[in-house]
């Protein structure tokens, strides 16, 4: 049932990043209520609305159309038209498409509603037990041009930080950690959060990287890498 308010809305649905169960109940609601949905891979979200009994109309909206598209959405906005944005998993616009129209969105005071939900940030640094009453986020790292400054620069940092990372580049990259924050900082490997697999290996750099050389079967999944600040 569509709600009476006849203004167009953006509502930011976070995605289970796991297991479905993660999926809340207003989450589910928001996704039958609006008049379409804009997913970030169109073959992900259909497994996700199938299993919660979603029909609402989906469109493609990633990284290599967002640009082309926001006009037209934020049109449809104005003219009353509600949307849902979800992205494969976790929170829309952290590290995932999202930002772009959200910021036209309220350029043009349009609501913008995100929901609470499932994100790897979070549970990744409250399980990882190194200090989380301040922290930074820094997401992907540059994969080459200006990789090795921001490395430099979080290293010294006294909070705790947090980085995404492919399994594919884990072992750079904690061999890289080691090199700017020295072998024996504390940290978290945490991966597959949610998932049948989940595993959250912590230790000093070394002893995690240790780990993974030896255990390289373990190397896979999504990765979030948790490090305690300069002490």
């Amino acid at each position: 049932m569509k709600p009476e308010n006849s203004s167009g809305i953006l509502y930011l649905v976070p995605t289970p990043i796991g297991n479905l169960g993660d999926m809340t109940f207003r989450a589910v609601e928001v996704l039958k209520s609006v008049d379409l949905i804009l997913a970030e891979d169109t073959r992900n979200a259909k497994k996700l609305l199938q299993h919660f009994h979603i029909e609402t109309m989906l469109y493609s909206h990633h990284a290599f159309n967002e640009h082309k598209t926001i006009e037209n959405l934020v049109s449809r906005m104005k003219s009353g038209t509600k949307i849902a944005l979800i992205s494969d998993a976790g929170t829309p616009g952290i590290s995932d498409p999202g930002f772009l129209l959200t910021r036209a969105s309220r350029k043009e005071n349009i609501t913008v509603s995100c929901l609470p939900g499932a994100t790897a940030i979070i549970p990744a640094i409250a399980a990882s037990g190194l200090p989380c009453d301040a922290f930074h986020f820094e997401g992907f790292l540059p994969h080459k041009k200006g990789r090795q400054t921001r490395l430099k620069y979080l290293c010294e940092l006294p909070n705790t930080f947090i980085l995404y990372e492919s399994p594919f580049r884990l072992l750079k990259c904690l061999k890289e950690l080691i090199l700017f924050c020295g072998q024996d900082r504390s940290a978290c490997v945490c991966r597959e959060i949610s998932k049948l697999f989940e595993e959250n290996k912590d230790g000093t750099l070394n002893d995690i990287l240790e780990y993974y050389l030896q255990h390289p079967d373990k190397v896979k999944g999504e990765v979030v890498i948790v490090v305690g600040g300069k002490i």
